[in-house]
Order: structure tokens, then C-alpha cells, then sequence
């Protein structure tokens, strides 16, 4: 048994040993989605449900498992503050019972280092290497996180994919870790929706051969991921990867070859889909799962000619705000990479961003295309930034576009059914005269 061996062997421990470890006044952090590690949480959450804890902040990023801090009944005791809400985080956020960081994704490494005193961090990892290191997949924060956190604790889990190129934590950091062999967490599969692949296909006609792309979550830019097998060398460069990038690569449409950086390989900095996914990522040295403050950093996405940004949204007005956070007031998820991507986007030579939208919600009840924002309602993404917005009736281009001409192109692709009420309205406010 070698050196490392020897202190892994040294630090191995059960997740509730790892549980009594943390104290009352902790501030708990992890990165995001897969590298979450649940089980602990859970077990420290049962700390503090028999009031054997007290005072903990669990901070976390997409949390797409339960989390004990967003138990109403423990949140007079711990703190969840969630920097991109998911499932249990919206409600919790939404009663109360959790709170919220306003946050750039990109910032969110220079925010810990700089903002925020961090007790411990946790992580799922995939099993250390020969040299003593642990691979956290996931990218996003870990480096920050893990270098300004005083403990360090960690999941070692087989189903977890090794990344070679993600933040690796030496053995010697690790306070105590233990082992955990469940299923990593997955996006269930889902059919495209005929809207959603009818707004894919406009989207796909406006990307060229050599692009590279960014696509955000959910099913309008799976779908456009989907669409564009028939293109030809494509470059990956996202924050997210994704299921739809995996078919990209594997049919040939996306080789990265016409890169100026990174030539030959895929760039995210975290990944959330199926377990086939999982696995093409595995000790794939073409994919490189790098720090979100260089990935989401908007000059860096320029360096890639022909960017093209794909992202989702609640609601546009006529001024071209773009809200992707919130219902009016009710907290829905955070700004996360959507912003930083369309600057990126609009500073390539020959870049896009599209921000796209089924044109209705709740059966036809609404049109998201508004003469004004919602009451109370958080802008993602600005009107100096927006550029182009997408719904299944075209495109409207607002980027160099007067508020008038705005409000005349997306009206055009509004639902036919609330056209002459915008138009009406956009009149009230003394925009179309």
C-alpha cells in the first residue's frame, strides 16, 4: 500500500461519521447538479432535526435533488441559499424558507473567494486516481470553493465520471471522505414537443457550418442541438453539456476543428443528462470540464467566431427585456450563464444570441411577448444586450433596432390571437403611433 493508499484508507469514514463531524454555525457549500452530494446533506439534515445541530447555511448551485434546507421544518435552522434554484429550491425560495444569490454565473468563483468564509465543502467524486487524486467532474466553482474551504469532505462514488481535465483535490486536502456507490442523478427523457422542434428549426437555419454553440437547459435548445446533425464542423463551447451535444459528436457535425482556442476539443464547465452521457464524458480526453470564471468569461467566448448562444425565457417587453428568473415576483430560477453568453455572443465576429420562447403560456392564456414586464418581474438579460428573440412565428432581430422597430418585430412573431391588442397597447404607451 503506497503513501496515498495509506491516508485514503486513514480518512475513510461513513456518511453519518462525516455528518457528526460538522458543527452549529457552519457555512456548507458544494458546486452544482451532479457533484451534490445529497446523501450527506440528508444526514446532516437529520443532525438538525434531532437538535443535536444548529445554525448551518447549505449553499448550492442547481440543486436537482431534495435538499434539507429547503425543509420548511428545519428552516429556522438551516439556511439554504441557492445561486441557480431547481425543483424544491423555487418553493422554499417562494414561501420564505430559503434564500437567494443574485449572481453572473462567471462570478460565482471570484464571489467565494472574495465575499464569502467557507467551513467546509462537499463533493461526489469519481474514485482516485494512482497519484491521489479525485476527479469533481463537474468544474463550475470546485476550485474556489474547495481552496477557500477550511474542511474538505467528499462522496467517492464509481458512477461518477472522471473527468481529466475538471478541479482535482489531492487526498492530502481531504478532511474525510466516504463511499457511496448510487446512481448519479439523470434528466429523465422527454419528447420534443412540436413547438419547441418548430422554434429548433428556425433557430438551426440561422447557425452555419464552423459555428460554435452554447445551449442552455431546457427543450427548445435540446431541440436545436437535435436539429443541426446535418451542419458541418461545429465547436462546442457551454457551460452546460449536454445530451444533444453527445449526438453532435458522435455523427461527425461537431469536431471543434475550426477553433481558435481549444482546436479539437469540446469545452463545458458542468454536465447534467442521461447516463450515456456519464460515460461518453468518462476519461474522454476530447472534452475538457474547465472553471466557469474562464468558460462563462465573455471575452473568451468571443475569441470563437460564429458564436451562437441558444437560451430560454419567461417573457420579453417591448423594450427588448428579457426575463428568464421569475414569474412578476415569484422567484423561478436564476440568471445563471444566460447573460454571459449573449455578451460573449454579440462580441463574436459573426455571433448570435437567440433567447427563445413558445409565443403563449398556460394553453394560449398569455402572450409572452408583453408591452411591459410583469410587476416585480428580475431582468436577465438587458435591452443594451438583447439581440435576437425567437418564438415559432420567426424571429424578431432587435440588436440596432429603435424601441419602435422592437416593438413592431415582436409583435410579428407574438401569437396571431394578441397581435391587435399589442399593437394597441404598444400605441398607449405612445411607441407605435
Amino acid at each position: 500500500m503506497n503513501r496515498n493508499e495509506e491516508l485514503y484508507q486513514g480518512k475513510l469514514t461513513t456518511i453519518d461519521h462525516i455528518a457528526e463531524i460538522v458543527e452549529s454555525g457552519w457555512n456548507c457549500c458544494a458546486d452544482n447538479g451532479i457533484a451534490i452530494p445529497f446523501s450527506i446533506f440528508n444526514a446532516i439534515g437529520e443532525r438538525v432535526r434531532r437538535g443535536n445541530l444548529d445554525n448551518i447555511t447549505m449553499q448550492s448551485f442547481f440543486d436537482v435533488c431534495s435538499m434539507p434546507c429547503y425543509d420548511k421544518d428545519l428552516s429556522k435552522k438551516i439556511t439554504g441559499i441557492s445561486w441557480f434554484s431547481s425543483s424544491g429550491g423555487r418553493k422554499a425560495i417562494n414561501t420564505g424558507n430559503a434564500d437567494v444569490m443574485p449572481n453572473y454565473y462567471r462570478d460565482a468563483p471570484s464571489l467565494y473567494r472574495d465575499y464569502i468564509d467557507i467551513d467546509a465543502f462537499f463533493s461526489i467524486v469519481a474514485p482516485m486516481d494512482k497519484h491521489g487524486y479525485f476527479s469533481t467532474c463537474n468544474s463550475s466553482s470546485s476550485f474556489a470553493q474547495s481552496r477557500k474551504a477550511k474542511h474538505i469532505f467528499l462522496e467517492v462514488n464509481n458512477n461518477m465520471p472522471r473527468s481529466s481535465s475538471a478541479s482535482f483535490i489531492h487526498i492530502s486536502q481531504v478532511s474525510a471522505l466516504c463511499e457511496n456507490n448510487i446512481p448519479i442523478p439523470t434528466i429523465p427523457s422527454v419528447a420534443d414537443d412540436s413547438l419547441s422542434v418548430r422554434i429548433g428549426e428556425i433557430i438551426a437555419e440561422e447557425i452555419p457550418n464552423g459555428a460554435t454553440i452554447q445551449l442552455g437547459i431546457g427543450s427548445i435548445p435540446n431541440a436545436v442541438g437535435m436539429l443541426l446533425k446535418d451542419k458541418h464542423d461545429l465547436g462546442i463551447h457551454s457551460e452546460m453539456f449536454t445530451d444533444s451535444m453527445v449526438e453532435l459528436l458522435e455523427c461527425g457535425a461537431a469536431n471543434n476543428c475550426r477553433k481558435p482556442i481549444h482546436i479539437g476539443r469540446s469545452v463545458a464547465t458542468f454536465a447534467f443528462g442521461s447516463r450515456r452521457m456519464y460515460d461518453f464524458i468518462d476519461d474522454n480526453p476530447s472534452l475538457e470540464m474547465l472553471p466557469v470564471d474562464y468558460v462563462n468569461d465573455p471575452v473568451i467566448i468571443a475569441k470563437h467566431p460564429n458564436m451562437m448562444s441558444i437560451n430560454a425565457a419567461v417573457e420579453v417587453d417591448f423594450m427588448g427585456q428579457v426575463c428568464a428568473e421569475s414569474i412578476g415576483s415569484r422567484h423561478i430560477s436564476g440568471t445563471g450563464g444566460q447573460v454571459d453568453f449573449v455578451r460573449g455572443a454579440i462580441q463574436s465576429i459573426g455571433g448570435k444570441s437567440f433567447i427563445a420562447f413558445t409565443s403563449t403560456a398556460g394553453e394560449d392564456a398569455a402572450s409572452r411577448i408583453c408591452p411591459v414586464l410583469k410587476s416585480g418581474a428580475f431582468v436577465t438579460t438587458s435591452k443594451n444586450d438583447v439581440d435576437h428573440i425567437v418564438t415559432e412565428y420567426g424571429i424578431a432581430k432587435l440588436r440596432g433596432k429603435s424601441v419602435y422597430q422592437r416593438a413592431k418585430a415582436l409583435i410579428s412573431i407574438a401569437h396571431p390571437k394578441f397581435r391587435d391588442e399589442l399593437t394597441y397597447e404598444a400605441r398607449k404607451l405612445n411607441i407605435i403611433v
